[in-house]
């Protein structure tokens, strides 16, 4: 029997409703179709079907096409891997947004820590501190107000907290705060109508199933997977490198420190 060919609706397989209001292309499911003017159109959700019936001028084509959303783009991978690398020569070419995860949360907390916080930096930062410390004990030139005031802990909100604990330890980030970031990227001015590249998330199962969830769909995840041994020649010397410039710092601070013990001897 020669079955009748299906006319599907100006979004084709995508859901109308999730198109006009989140601007995403969200694929329909079969359960939650409806039909009209001899076209079929699926929906996400049974309720966006509804909003669908209730007023479907609202959600079609009249004088010209509906207007896709611009590509949005998910690339993961770990550390090393070379993402931001990637990611830079993709935006300079198809003029988008590279939104660099980590980077992002660094700068909603740099106003109070002053500095970029992580594993790493903070080992450096507390090395450097003990030498510093050293030497303000021993010289006659720092005040007393400036010496209070490297001394006075910034106090930090439930949220930054959280934005800290997620960049030094990985700890995972709570939903109430993803949603004080994420949804701009993908609801505002001007990611909604350029689009991006999410370089870094999500990293978790979690984190992903947040997007599903959100009905923050990327129209392409990209993982880039690359050899130990690679990442290893990548990072190590640049590391080495800046374990050298330590080290040469260390030894000219003792020899500052040296020089204001001698003096305070005389």
């Amino acid at each position: 029997i020669k079955q009748k060919k299906r006319h599907m609706g100006d979004t084709k397989h995508f859901c109308p409703v999730s198109l006009k209001e989140n601007f995403v292309l969200y694929p329909g499911l079969q359960e939650h179709a409806a039909k009209y003017k001899e076209k079929i159109y699926y929906f996400s959700t049974s309720e966006y079907r509804d909003e669908f019936l209730k007023n479907p001028e609202e959600y079609v084509a009249h004088n010209e096409p509906l207007q896709a959303p611009p590509l949005r783009v998910c690339l993961l991978g770990v550390h090393g891997a070379g993402k931001t690398t990637c990611a830079r020569e993709i935006t300079d070419k198809l003029g988008i947004f590279h939104i660099q995860f980590e980077e992002y949360l660094q700068e909603l907390i740099l106003p109070k820590t002053k500095r970029k916080v992580g594993p790493f930096l903070d080992e450096d930062h507390e090395d450097d501190n003990k030498i510093v410390e050293e030497l303000e004990d021993f010289s006659q030139t720092i005040t007393i107000t400036e010496t209070e005031e490297t001394k006075q802990e910034v106090e930090l909100t439930d949220e930054e907290r959280a934005i800290k604990a997620n960049l030094m330890g990985n700890k995972e980030l709570p939903p109430e705060i993803l949603d004080k970031i994420v949804p701009d990227w993908w609801k505002k001015e001007p990611f909604r109508s350029t689009g991006f590249i999410l370089d870094g998330f999500p990293r978790t199962l979690d984190e992903a199933s947040y997007l599903s969830e959100r009905g923050f769909c990327p129209d392409v995840a990209i993982y880039i997977q690359v050899e130990e041994g690679d990442i290893l020649n990548r990072l190590f010397p640049p590391r080495l490198k800046k374990w050298k410039e330590k080290q040469l710092k260390k030894k000219e601070y003792k020899k500052k420190l040296k020089e204001l013990k001698a003096k305070i001897r005389v």
